[in-house]
């Protein structure tokens, strides 16, 4: 039967995400929410990734500002600040682990996603750089993700999709995903998959080289 683990990106926001944690905690589900670290300055925004730290889920770097693909900043010192901004910022909900999501670009996967610079500062620092097999683009529709998502699903073993707790209607349909993807048999887990885990606790799984800009 199909496998899937559920993350959420580019959160957290006063009006999606107490929704999508009322959610998964009638459900038992555990996530991991992939936050923006210039969020986090906000109050609110830092309370609402502490109660999802509280309740279960874990709390990863998505970069400070979410702007542009560190691969692609010709500035590396900048680059690695918008690690390290947020490594501080999530240390605050209380999450210890260092999990980190490079900023795609409308879920690309490439050697946009990180420089040589951010590649060492994972590394020194123990994190474990977080992909994804699934893209259902819940974020440009807010519809129709769902029959996009169990495609994607029914697809592979082990699922690691990406949805979004922001305010584009899609969260609207979370419920209705979560029943049709129970009605396949689907079998929710909290760890990722192998081929999403390039590098793990700061220590190459494999070869990064597809992931990294060249110079």
């Amino acid at each position: 039967m199909p496998e899937l683990t559920l993350t959420f990106d580019n959160g957290p926001e006063p009006e999606i995400t107490p929704r999508v944690l009322d959610i998964l905690a009638r459900r038992g589900l555990r996530v991991t929410f992939f936050v923006v670290g210039q969020k986090l300055e906000d109050p609110a925004r830092l309370e609402l990734a502490r109660r999802a730290k509280a309740e279960g889920h874990r709390i990863g770097n998505h970069t400070f500002t979410h702007s542009t693909p560190l691969g692609q900043m010709t500035d590396s010192a900048a680059a690695v600040e918008e690690l390290r901004r947020t490594d501080a910022l999530v240390a605050k909900t209380g999450e210890r682990s260092k999990l980190f999501r490079p900023f795609g670009g409308g879920g690309k996967l490439g050697p946009h996603l990180m420089s040589r610079a951010v590649v060492e500062y994972l590394r020194d620092n123990g994190y474990s750089c977080v992909l994804w097999n699934a893209i259902p683009r819940d974020w440009a529709d807010p519809e129709g993700w769902v029959e996009t998502a169990l495609q994607q699903i029914a697809a592979q073993a082990h699922t690691l999709i990406v949805l979004h707790d922001l305010p584009t209607g899609a969260v609207d349909r979370l419920e209705q995903f979560l029943d049709r993807a129970d009605a396949m048999g689907v079998t929710f887990r909290e760890d990722y998959p192998e081929s999403c885990v390039p590098m793990l606790a700061g220590r190459n799984v494999v070869p990064l080289d597809p992931f990294v800009a060249a110079a």
